[in-house]
């Protein structure tokens, strides 16, 4: 079961990547680039993912994944923390973020 502090956590330990608040939302960002964001006291985030990544998550675990709703058009997932284990929520942050990181700093983080 992972929280929204579990979340927070692993996606600073990534490099390059700082916490901003925006839109009453804490905001995870790589550079300037969001890859995901949510409210503590909400039990969820939203997590960027690849349309077709997208498709498969929900289907997969309809309870634990959902479109979410604004940009879910571009393939950003909701998910519901409590249904995820820590390691599920690493993998999928880090793919988030590898998305909108600069290559240089994907290249040395994988290197």
């Amino acid at each position: 079961m992972a929280s929204f502090e579990e979340l927070t956590a692993l996606a600073l330990a990534l490099p390059g990547t700082h916490q901003e608040e925006t839109w009453e939302q804490v905001t995870l960002r790589a550079g300037r680039k969001i890859f995901a964001m949510g409210r503590p006291e909400s039990g969820e985030a939203v997590v960027k993912a690849a349309p077709a990544e997208q498709a498969e998550l929900v289907a997969a675990a309809p309870g634990v994944y959902s479109v979410a709703p604004y940009t879910g058009r571009f393939g950003w997932v909701r998910v519901q923390l409590a249904g995820l284990e820590p390691d599920e929520l690493r993998e999928l942050l880090t793919d988030a973020w590898r998305s909108v990181a600069p290559k240089r700093v994907v290249k040395e983080y994988d290197g």
